[in-house]
C-alpha cells in the first residue's frame, strides 16, 4: 500500500476551506445544541458523520461512480432532501408560532431523536457524495488510489467532526447563558430561514 502525501499540504487548505464554510449542519448543530445541551448535539454529530461515513464509503468502494450515473437515483435524492430541510423548518416555524402565549416545548421537539434528525439531514443530501467524487480524486497524487482515497476521507472526516464538535460544545456552553427568549427566537427563525433557503437551493 502506497501513500502519497505531496498533495496533503494543498488537501489540508482545501479542507479547512471546506470545513469552515457554513452549511445545514452546522446550523442544526448549533440549533440542537444550544435548545437540549450537549448531550442532544453530539448525538446529531454522530448521526451526521455516520451518514457522511456512509456516502464516503459508497464513493471509496466505487458505488459513488455508478450513483453519479443515474441521474433519476441523484435527483431523488436531492428530492428527498429538499423535503426534509423544508419540513425542519416548517417544524421550527410551527414552533415559533406555538411558543406565543403557550409552554414552550421546542426544547423536546429539538431533543426528539437527535440521532436520527442528523443523519436524515446529511443521508438525503446528495452533496456529500458529490462532492466526495469530485474533491477527494484531485489530491490522489502517485499513490494507490483506494488507500489514498480512504486516507483522505479519513482526515476529511476528521477535521470536520473536530469542527463541529467544537461547535456543539461552544453553543451548548452559550446555550445555558443565553437561553432566553429573545435569543433562542432570533435563532429559530434565522435557523428556519437557513434551512428554507437550503431546501430551494437543493431543488433548483
Amino acid at each position: 500500500m502506497h501513500l502519497d502525501y505531496s498533495q496533503f499540504p494543498a488537501f489540508l487548505i482545501a479542507c479547512a476551506v471546506v470545513v469552515l464554510t457554513p452549511g445545514v449542519d452546522a446550523f442544526l448543530l448549533l440549533r440542537t445544541s444550544m435548545r437540549s445541551g450537549t448531550r442532544a448535539g453530539l448525538l446529531a454529530l454522530a448521526g451526521i458523520h455516520t451518514a457522511a461515513a456512509t456516502q464516503v464509503g459508497l464513493v471509496i468502494a466505487g458505488l459513488g461512480v455508478v450513483l453519479a450515473r443515474y441521474p433519476l437515483v441523484l435527483a431523488a435524492l436531492r428530492w428527498i432532501g429538499a423535503a426534509y430541510l423544508l419540513y425542519l423548518a416548517a417544524t421550527i416555524a410551527r414552533d415559533l408560532v406555538q411558543r406565543r402565549g403557550a409552554v414552550d416545548h421546542a426544547e423536546e421537539v429539538v431533543a426528539d431523536r437527535p440521532f436520527r434528525r442528523g443523519f436524515l439531514t446529511n443521508i438525503t443530501n446528495p452533496k456529500m457524495l458529490l462532492f466526495s467524487l469530485a474533491f477527494l480524486p484531485q489530491f490522489i497524487g502517485t499513490g494507490d488510489p483506494s488507500a489514498q482515497l480512504a486516507a483522505l476521507a479519513l482526515v476529511f472526516l476528521a477535521l470536520a467532526a473536530l469542527w463541529e464538535l467544537a461547535i456543539v460544545l461552544a453553543a451548548a456552553t452559550l446555550g445555558r447563558r443565553l437561553r432566553k427568549p429573545g435569543v433562542t427566537t432570533a435563532l429559530d427563525a434565522v435557523c428556519a430561514a437557513v434551512f428554507l433557503t437550503m431546501s430551494v437551493g437543493l431543488v433548483v
